[in-house]
């Protein structure tokens, strides 16, 4: 079981973790803003469904169509990539995001009246939007995989337009799920190379940190008491604030900086054992930046709920009861040969009562009187008589 010093270097080396995942998540977010990877792989996720690779077809059409387009400004331009986009893949200015209802009525609305954005389609007149229309038209799409599927989702729905639709969507929403994992596969890849970066640059050394707050019990406590007020704010004012971490990981009273980095023994000779401990220890930070803020920040409450428990239990510890302390005490020290002490038990004191004698008189029955004679005495034993009849 973990003692109170354990916990404090965890809750310790927790709270470090947790500024390191804000800083590292800040400057992904820097970079996803210039770059905008989530658009780019929301557009290959849309071309993947639609069944169009180079995004010169139905997916085009779909950006193009008015319930989508007017999400993102400029015009619609395919990547590049065909397969996957790379982790620093540019969505230009795609959206990032296409709500699921958009997308699926833009889908029905092309099967219903076309492609194109004209005067035909634009016409009141124009086709309505039901499930006959959906069926005779759906050659609109020349897509046989997406006709495919649009008929199996007007089959499923049962005579019902509304059910047709939402099973689009659920289909547009399975498609996005995959969209999400490549996306969060990405993100974690960037955020190790740049949670080693800090590591590096600010000597954010795991190992160094857990050893220090071992050896330190002031600086120990005083970062345990940090992190349980930490802990009893809201996750949205501790997760939030690239400058506010930034500022606290400094402000901490901890070994870190460039200029405390040695590879040198005593001696002043290259030590390869240094070495390998440092870059492990960085690499244990940027590991551990990969999991995210949220992820410690619950592992921080955890560790205060144990801390709770422990700590009181150390500051009082049991005491036994009266009766076991004297058992404790019911006894006599007895010095041994060789000078050995041995506690012997005291020898208990009985008090021999005398036992009463159940002896009746004759006349116990005549006046009720039935009382036990506890001591009988002889005739011998009474003192000669004095007085009376000579």
């Amino acid at each position: 079981m973990f003692n109170s010093v354990t916990l404090e270097v965890a809750i310790g080396v927790v709270a470090v973790f947790i500024l390191v995942s804000i800083i590292c998540a800040a400057v992904r977010e820097g970079i996803e803003s210039w770059l905008k990877t989530r658009a780019a792989y929301l557009e290959q996720g849309i071309r993947e469904i639609l069944n169009d690779r180079e995004g010169i077809g139905l997916a085009k059409h779909i950006y193009e169509h008015p319930l989508i387009f007017g999400l993102f400004p400029g015009g619609y331009a395919p990547g590049t990539d065909i397969k996957r986009p790379s982790i620093f893949a540019k969505g230009n200015d795609l959206p990032s995001y296409i709500p699921s209802r958009n997308f699926a009525v833009a889908l029905m609305d092309i099967a219903a009246r076309g492609p194109a954005t004209d005067a035909v389609s634009s016409d009141p007149n124009s086709p309505v939007i039901s499930l006959e229309t959906l069926r005779s038209n759906v050659m609109n799409l020349d897509n046989q995989f997406v006709q495919r599927a649009l008929l199996s989702a007007i089959d499923s729905a049962q005579g019902s337009l509304d059910q047709a639709q939402a099973n689009i969507e659920k289909w547009y929403d399975s498609t996005m799920d995959r969209v999400s994992g490549w996306y969060k596969r990405s993100t974690q890849y960037i955020i190790f190379f740049i949670g080693l970066f800090v590591a590096v640059v600010l000597n954010v050394n795991t190992i160094t940190i857990a050893d220090y707050l071992y050896r330190n019990d002031a600086e120990r406590a005083a970062l345990a008491s940090w992190a349980e007020s930490k802990s009893k704010q809201s996750p949205d004012a501790v997760l939030s604030g690239y400058s506010a971490a930034k500022d606290d990981l400094q402000a901490l009273n901890l070994p870190i900086g460039l200029e405390l980095v040695s590879v040198r023994n005593d001696k002043g000779e290259y030590d390869p054992f240094k070495f390998v401990a440092l870059a492990f220890g960085w690499l244990l930070t940027a590991f551990a930046a990969t999991l995210g803020a949220p992820f410690w920040f619950d592992v921080l409450n955890k560790l205060m709920v144990v801390r709770s428990t422990v700590k009181p239990h150390e500051k009082s510890p049991e005491e036994g009861s009266e009766d076991r302390q004297q058992k404790k005490n019911n006894g006599v020290l007895q010095v041994l040969p060789g000078g050995r002490q041995e506690q012997q038990p005291r020898a208990l004191h009985v008090h021999n009562e005398p036992t009463p004698m159940n002896i009746r008189d004759a006349e116990s029955d005549v006046d009720g009187c039935d009382v036990a004679i506890v001591d009988i005495t002889s005739d011998d034993q009474l003192p000669p008589a004095e007085g009376g009849v000579a």
